[in-house]
């Protein structure tokens, strides 16, 4: 079954394109027609793209793999904060910190300091610390925080990025590619979509249409969580089985 159809994508606007003059040539095939001096997106090739996204996704959740999500556009922070949260992956709504996938053990270095502030400030007995360097430890503990704290429990690179607007992420998209990480896009018709490993033409500006296939990506992600843990817990299970099949015929004998 599809994760969407056509009227849905219309109806989030996911069809809007940019002015013609501001076009990328690579994103001809997925542009259905030019209206206004607007290029529109074949939305029947967006609903197959988010399927091929969204399956591959829910395989990495299953696997156990971390997928970051990327956006740090004003209209799409918000969204991806809310939705990527309540699936427990990382994300990166402000500032791109350059070097946070290609330089990740200095990324690792800033997030173990901003554990070790946070327990500093929370210890009752670090009596010790001044007024004045306990405001300046708040105020360095609540940056690195703000910048670093969706991705605090991120312990090694992710499996894949999945970015909105890859014109405005295009240093997280240039890190990805020499590090061989998987890419999932939304895609204008102002980008490239070969630079990504899986495009989805749509429009990366609209609230609207970032809230809808973002929501498809984290429920499908979702489902491969849940998978995942069925799977663990019918192993524990089998286990427990065995273990007291075991047993029963131990005390037979």
């Amino acid at each position: 079954m599809a994760r969407t159809n056509y009227q849905e994508l219309l109806e989030a606007g996911v069809h809007f394109g940019h002015l013609t003059r501001k076009w990328n040539p690579r994103m001809a095939p997925y542009i259905f027609m030019e209206k206004n001096g607007i290029h529109i997106i074949d939305l029947h090739k967006t609903v197959a793209k988010v399927d091929e996204a969204a399956a591959a996704l829910r395989q990495m959740a299953k696997s156990g793999k971390k997928i970051m999500f990327v956006a740090t556009k004003k209209q799409a922070k918000d969204i991806v904060a809310e939705k990527v949260a309540s699936v427990n992956m990382p994300y990166v709504t402000e500032r791109w910190p350059g070097g946070m996938l290609t330089n990740f053990a200095t990324i690792r270095k800033a997030i173990r300091k901003m554990s070790s502030i946070e327990k500093l400030l929370a210890d009752p007995s670090a009596t010790y610390i001044a007024k004045r360097e306990r405001l300046m430890l708040s105020r360095q503990q609540e940056k690195l925080n703000r910048n670093l704290g969706p991705i605090k429990d991120l312990t090694r690179l992710p499996a894949a990025l999945f970015i909105v607007d890859i014109r405005k992420e295009h240093i997280a998209v240039a890190e990805a590619r020499r590090l061989n990480i998987p890419t999932f896009a939304l895609v204008d018709t102002n980008s490239d979509p070969s630079v990504v490993d899986f495009p989805i033409p749509a429009n990366d500006d609209a609230t609207s249409s970032i809230e809808k296939l973002v929501s498809i990506m984290c429920d499908a992600i979702a489902e491969g969580l849940t998978e995942r843990k069925a799977e663990k817990e019918k192993v524990a299970a089998d286990k427990k089985e065995s273990k007291a099949k075991k047993e029963k015929t131990a005390e037979e004998a």
